[in-house]
């Protein structure tokens, strides 16, 4: 394969971690401790704001408060403000962080400069290092996107309860314009679409491949979105034992439906009604 075609080639991976911005962090902590099964494994600070990662096996959850005055603090508070907590930015992990930024920058999705950061655990003092780029948000239709290539894994974070979610199963994205969303997420960002359906009460469903992650992009207008922005909406997570789970969160207090058939032939999915910090959030149980 020639080095222009190996350019060409996206150096996506899979999702590295999604972002909620929260103005409450410790009560975010327990609400997503509570959901997950699982406790944090990473404490972090700095340029206003504070954050905490869920790490599991296939992604990051990041949940970020804002912390004291400036640019950042500010910038966190508005959003929340303005549109509630919530799912803020997807940020992908690719193979390198060269060849992406170049093939951003060919398709005029005008990426920042790379940048090298290092973040510190603010209760172990481990740190971490990686590269990242974002595409300018004005071209990935109002959707917050980065780009990562870690320098070392993330420590995981432990089971604190039976039935604990083990990771991503998909990301929902709604539009108003699924052409040219399906043009981000296919052509530009070079993810392979695996389907592509017309539903009377979706109109349109898309999944794209990342990594074992799908990415679901919705044709469903909801509060926020318009013709030109698309919306981070919603998380389905993936757990062994659907039924344990379940009764897990009941017991602390959730509002959990009955389970019922997902859309891939062989799941099993319940909604999770309170508790996800407004997010719209499945669990869902592969096929067995």
């Amino acid at each position: 394969m020639t080095h222009a075609a190996l350019e060409e080639r996206s150096a996506i991976t899979g999702i590295d971690h999604l972002v909620v911005l929260v103005g409450d962090l410790p009560a975010a902590i327990a609400t997503y401790q509570t959901l997950l099964a699982r406790a944090p494994a990473w404490h972090g600070a700095g340029d206003g704001s504070e954050n905490v990662l869920f790490t599991l096996d296939n992604m990051s959850l990041e949940l970020m408060a804002p912390a004291g005055s400036g640019g950042n603090a500010d910038r966190i508070r508005t959003v929340i403000k303005l549109q509630g907590e919530g799912l803020a930015s997807l940020c992908f992990r690719v193979s390198d962080i060269g060849r992406m930024h170049r093939r951003l920058d060919r398709l005029a999705m005008q990426p920042d400069p790379v940048a090298s950061v290092e973040g510190r655990d603010t209760q172990t003092g481990a740190t971490l290092r990686w590269k990242r780029t974002r595409a300018a948000t004005s071209l990935t239709r109002g959707v917050r996107l980065f780009f990562l290539e870690l320098d070392a894994e993330r420590p995981r974070s432990e089971a604190s309860g039976p039935a604990p979610v083990n990771g991503l199963d998909h990301l929902v994205v709604s539009t108003s314009d699924p052409e040219r969303a399906a043009a981000l997420y296919g052509s530009r960002l070079g993810l392979d679409m695996a389907l592509d359906r017309t539903r009377q009460e979706l109109r349109r469903l898309m999944f794209f491949r990342c990594g074992d992650v799908n990415v679901e992009v919705v044709h469903r207008p909801v509060a926020g979105s318009d013709a030109e922005h698309d919306k981070l909406w919603g998380i389905s997570w993936r757990v062994d034992d659907l039924d344990a789970a379940r009764a897990r969160l009941i017991d602390a207090g959730l509002t959990v439906t009955e389970p019922r058939a997902g859309r891939r032939p062989g799941t099993r999915v319940v909604t999770v009604r309170s508790g996800t910090c407004r997010i719209p959030t499945l669990l869902v149980q592969p096929p067995k």
